[in-house]
């Protein structure tokens, strides 16, 4: 199957695990291979309300059933979904573009920024990702690509709560020094001319290892876009639609209000669908300057599916579960991190957290390698799960929305286990 899959597929194609999986179902947060094995998802936010929820899947077939069509049609549920959508955010973000996915709707929040700011310049960490179409991919510098580093982007250093500086005592301390690089690359593009137009950012900062950021951080980063007469926007792919437990989306989390926001995977619980959700000034600058559409992004199927994802969101009560199962289960790492001094910092947030892997607590020295044979054990005992961060080793746990503590408790009886025989 592996031989078929380059063949066709083409080679170095991405994938899970030394010994992959192959799936054939899913139900709630179990996932099934072909050989009837069941596995615990701890790693997918994709089916965020859970794998095949039956809601769903009735409001898709019910929609495919009825009518499919593209987005230049007028539709009821298109404008119910925007306005259930745009209920949970604050008042000034009241508008929507819908698109198909995450990648997509970075794009589109690039283009917005750069026709209401006139600017043209965008600042990313240094170790970031938001999506693989040429404009978004070419800002990435977590993966390789052959795309280049393009003359308007900049960088400013990715917060790193566990590995301080020499210099470094405190959060405040890595702060200081993040925003200095943030002034840096601001001012470098006001040189060369670009401006700022965005800065385009992860709320928790997933990918780069969702670090521990002291009280006021974006407010800080905020008050130096906009003096910088640019935009922030919040790529909440990872982090939406109540993941961080205590709020609906990342930047409430944080603590700050974006002037546009990015969604993607979760939004349909696997149908495609994404978006991008913004200030009324923001998107008639757009409309009025672009002959933007997008053929699939708001079809009536699309927006069933986001429909009924947020509706069993809030009807089952999935934010609360994910605060109160992401603190017991936060607990129940750092238990076993006293345990065994391969697991280092323990953080999180939410139903998203993990465990820097690392060679001993006093050196803090990442080990991607244990961090590999660790995820590749739990894989061979069923469970499933990924690593994150900037030297590959943080131990990422980011289940179905439903998983609960019973899931949590196999969840870690199982990591006991592995780490003891490891």
């Amino acid at each position: 199957m592996l031989a078929r899959r380059e063949r066709l597929l083409g080679p170095n194609t991405p994938i899970f695990y030394d010994n992959p999986v192959h799936l054939m179902r899913g139900e709630g947060v179990w996932v099934f291979d072909a050989d009837g094995k069941r596995y615990l998802d701890c790693y997918n936010n994709v089916p965020h309300v859970g794998h095949c929820h039956p809601q769903v899947v009735e409001a898709i077939a019910r929609q495919t059933a009825t009518l499919n069509v593209h987005s230049r049609y007028l539709h009821e549920n298109v404008l119910d979904y925007a306005e259930q959508l745009t209920a949970t955010f604050d008042a000034a973000l009241s508008c929507v573009v819908m698109t198909c996915t995450g990648s997509e709707a970075n794009d589109v929040a690039l283009r917005m920024a750069a026709t209401a700011t006139g600017n043209r310049g965008v600042i990313v960490t240094d170790h970031n990702y938001h999506g693989n179409t040429t404009a978004v991919m070419q800002l990435a510098t977590l993966l390789p690509h052959d795309l280049g580093q393009p003359a308007h982007m900049r960088t400013f250093p990715t917060p790193d709560s566990y590995h301080l500086q020499p210099s470094e005592q405190t959060l405040e301390d890595m702060a200081q020094r993040v925003l200095a690089g943030l002034d840096e690359s601001i001012e470098s593009l006001r040189q060369s001319g670009h401006g700022l137009a965005a800065l385009l950012v992860c709320p928790i900062f997933a990918n780069e290892g969702f670090p521990d950021l002291p009280d006021g951080f974006f407010e800080q980063i905020k008050k130096r876009v906009r003096a910088a007469g640019g935009v922030i926007i919040a790529d909440e792919v990872q982090s939406g639609f109540g993941r961080c437990g205590s709020a609906m989306w990342g930047h409430q989390y944080a603590n700050f209000e974006p002037d546009i926001v990015t969604l993607g995977k979760p939004m349909g619980n696997g149908y495609p669908v994404a978006g991008v959700v913004c200030r009324e000034d923001i998107m008639h600058s757009f409309r009025h300057n672009t002959a933007y559409f997008n053929t699939f992004g708001a079809n009536p199927v699309a927006c069933a599916a986001a429909s009924a994802t947020l509706r069993v969101v809030q009807e089952e009560n999935l934010l609360d579960n994910a605060m109160q199962s992401g603190q017991y289960m936060q607990q129940k790492l750092e238990l076993l991190s006293e345990r065994f001094p391969v697991l280092g910092d323990v953080r999180g947030a939410g139903l998203f957290l993990g465990s820097e892997i690392v060679e001993s607590r006093e050196s803090r020295a990442p080990d991607a390698a244990h961090g590999r044979a660790l995820i590749n054990a739990m894989r061979d005992e069923g469970v499933l799960m990924g690593l994150i961060g900037r030297f590959d080793n943080l131990l990422k746990i980011r289940p179905p929305m439903p998983f609960n503590r019973e899931h949590a408790d196999q969840l870690f009886e199982t990591l006991e286990s592995v780490l003891a025989r490891m």
